[in-house]
Order: structure tokens, then sequence, then C-alpha cells
């Protein structure tokens, strides 16, 4: 309806289309799986890396790996899994943006591409 295109169009406007409740929890995710990373023996090389082609939530080094990690945070009862939220041109994003970080970062590395879903609790804590 018009109403509604109005309302969207100015709540998207003001603040990317996300609540702040969602884009709490989306960084909670964010930090939660930092943090897991680190205590893995990961080094975080960089956070919302943005290209060309889209964003890589994490950028971790350990060893001879590189991995490339897309978060997906998601409370209880959400309709989509967090790993359906990832589908095939979100994928390709991943790989374009991730192609475009090796270019500006050379290394000899093997890439790898990771996902960590994260489950809020009752309290929108992981």
């Amino acid at each position: 309806s018009p109403v509604h295109r109005r309302s969207f169009l100015r709540k998207f406007a003001a603040g990317g289309g996300h609540s702040a409740h969602e884009q709490t929890a989306g960084a909670k995710g964010g930090e939660y799986a930092a943090r897991y990373l680190m205590e893995k023996g990961y080094d975080i090389l960089c956070r919302n890396y943005h290209g060309e082609y889209g964003e890589i939530d994490l950028i971790a080094h350990k060893g001879e790996i590189l991995a490339f990690v897309e978060v997906k945070t998601r409370r209880p009862g959400s309709m989509v899994s967090p790993r359906e939220a990832v589908g095939k041109a979100k994928q390709q994003r991943i790989i374009k943006t991730a192609l475009q970080y090796l270019a500006e970062h050379p290394a000899e590395v093997q890439p790898r591409f990771d996902m960590i879903e994260v489950a809020m609790g009752s309290k929108t804590e992981p």
C-alpha cells in the first residue's frame, strides 16, 4: 500500500532498513564469532571488509589458512536458519569480494570460506 511504502522508505533511509535491535544482535554475533576464532588460535585480520562486490564479516589467519568468514545470527523461532540465509548469490558475492581482498593483500596462503552460525538465547545472548 502507499502508506506502507512511505513508512518503509522512511525507515530504510533513516537506518538502512534494520531496527536497532537487529543491528545489535548482528554485532553481538560478529563479536562472539571473532572471540571464538581467536580462542581457536586465529588472528582476526579484518572485520567487515567492504569490497566492490559486497562485504565479508571476518577475515582470519591461522598458519597457512586465510579464512573468509560469513557470520549469521538468528534469534529463537526465526523463519530461516542461518545457513539457509546464505544462498548461491551471496556465496558468489563473497567469492568475488575475497578475490578482491587477495588482489589487494597478496599472500602465500590457502583461502577457505567458512560460515559461523550464532543462535541467540532468550536474552539476545549467544
